[in-house]
């Protein structure tokens, strides 16, 4: 959080993505530790999110929701104090209509074609929007962290021509935009996968530990083959660790025969398929017998396991089921 929003600049708000369970961590503990950091602006996708915000950080800090004001979501919204981004036309006619008075955002599209309200949309409803006084003004970067056409130039300059003069604070910068310098970062910046020790945060530190606990040992023989299948053959004597975790547990199936376990710097190849509950490993050359195998850790980054399973660090993260043991120790150092 320090770093990022040391990134962020002076006189500009860093705000914090909390999202699909803390990307994956547990929201409310995550939440709670980045509240210590000084932060005071959370981000959600949806209103049930927003609720499992406040009742961790109680009354305070503010809680906004990308999805906007959704049929439905005016109770938890009006409860909980909650933000709504709103998205559309209809989404601003709704929540003026249902909660007149009640604090929103705007979210518009600056090019990306997911959410937000499209430069069309936003004039027609401007004036209306900007005597309701918003909270926020934002829009979302569709290529922050890979940019090879200069479309974040493109949406830099279509956010800026929507809301210039508007009097309001603005957002474009999750943690990608962060690093593209100051004229992305307007007055709040909202980091998300940097805030969780992940690409394209190249300098982030490593917040998480994923241990598997050792079941069982046994030698396999060679011509003896290991998991569904039959996928694995060994042509020597093995000797092969089964651990707890599994696709159910988020541990992507592609790791097959392909991904690595590390027990304290010794890498221990995976064997065979990984299956709901169990994974298989290589400990031949281990010097003692461990309790546990890390997935991810000091020899292994969230972003190195993606990279062996084809995918992205997000998806690693969010992947994560709820069957770990979730062990949070505060806030890493700066």
């Amino acid at each position: 959080m320090t770093a990022l929003d040391r990134a962020s600049g002076a006189g500009v708000e860093t705000g914090a993505v909390v999202k699909a369970d803390g990307y994956g961590l547990g929201a409310a503990e995550v939440a709670r530790t980045l509240a210590r950091a000084g932060a005071r602006r959370f981000f959600v996708a949806v209103a049930e999110e927003g609720a499992a915000i406040r009742a961790a950080l109680g009354p305070g800090p503010e809680i906004s929701v990308f999805g906007g004001h959704m049929a439905g979501d005016t109770g938890l919204i009006a409860d909980l104090g909650l933000v709504p981004m709103l998205n559309s036309p209809e989404q601003f006619a709704r929540h003026l209509a249902a909660l007149p008075g009640h604090p929103f955002g705007i979210q518009l599209d600056s090019g990306m074609n997911r959410l937000g309200m499209e430069p069309a949309d936003w004039a027609a409803i401007r004036a209306d929007a900007l005597a309701a006084e918003p909270r926020l003004i934002m829009s979302h970067l569709a290529c922050s962290d890979e940019d090879t056409t200069g479309f974040n130039r493109k949406q830099l300059a279509c956010f800026r021509d929507m809301t210039e003069g508007c009097g309001v604070p603005r957002s474009l910068s999750a943690t990608g935009g962060i690093l593209l310098g100051p004229a992305y970062h307007f007055e709040i910046t909202r980091p998300g996968i940097g805030l969780y020790g992940a690409l394209p945060f190249t300098e982030a530190a490593p917040v998480l530990r994923l241990s598997l606990p050792v079941i069982q040992i046994r030698a396999v023989e060679p011509g003896e083959s290991v998991g569904y299948g039959c996928t694995w053959t060994a042509d020597t004597r093995r000797i092969v660790a089964t651990v707890a975790g599994g696709y159910a547990d988020g541990i992507l199936r592609y790791l097959t025969n392909r991904g690595t376990l590390w027990a304290d710097g010794c890498p221990c190849p995976i064997l065979g398929r990984v299956s709901m509950d169990l994974i298989t490993a290589d400990i031949t050359d281990l010097p003692d017998i461990p309790d546990a195998l890390d997935l991810i850790g000091p020899d292994q980054s969230v972003d190195e396991v993606a990279a062996a399973a084809r995918t992205i660090g997000y998806e690693v993260l969010t992947s994560l089921g709820p069957r770990y043991t979730r062990r949070h120790v505060g806030a890493a150092a700066p």
